[in-house]
């Protein structure tokens, strides 16, 4: 069975397997270097081993072109109580930067488009970086709208592990 899902002319997009966290280790280096945030990557390919493959948290789809990996795009499910349906949320979106300007990025958002259409889900977001301009005019070209009545808010480290224990 082939894991390839798209395919036009010398680009494919396929589903990654556990053979390919190596590759996609590499791709979240190369998007953490590119945010200027290389020194925030925790993650190894033993990691996303157990995580996207054993656990199957999120769904990962690797973009080549002529066979060799230029980019990917990750995504998982979530669920609106308004809309009362389950939406993609895209962690990741990446194409090396040498490959830009192909259409490749374009195809691999709107291949998980297309698997938010093909499950019934009511919407399909993400974030940007704000000083990311190429990509906030890319995503104001196919008709995203910029969320800006929203904020943002994370807890990790330390800082989650400190709250969490205010449950006891």
């Amino acid at each position: 069975m082939s894991n390839i899902v798209f395919e036009k002319e010398n680009f494919k997009i396929k589903c990654a397997e556990k053979e390919d966290a190596l590759t996609i280790y590499e791709l979240i280096k190369g998007i953490a270097e590119y945010e200027k945030m290389l020194d925030e990557v925790e993650n190894t390919p033993e990691m996303i081993k157990e995580w996207l493959f054993e656990k199957k948290t999120a769904e990962t789809y690797i973009g080549e072109e002529y066979g060799k990996p230029v980019g990917f795009i990750l995504f998982f499910h979530n669920y609106s109580t308004f809309v009362g349906r389950a939406g993609i949320y895209v962690e990741d979106l990446f194409v090396i930067p040498e490959k830009r300007g192909k259409g490749y990025g374009k195809l691999l958002l709107a291949f998980a488009a297309h698997t938010a259409v093909e499950r019934n889900c009511g919407r399909m977001e993400w974030t940007c970086l704000n000083w990311n301009k190429p990509s906030l005019d890319f995503y104001e070209s196919i008709g995203a709208v910029k969320m800006t009545e929203w904020t943002t808010h994370r807890l990790a480290g330390n800082t989650l592990s400190k709250f969490a224990k205010s449950l006891k």
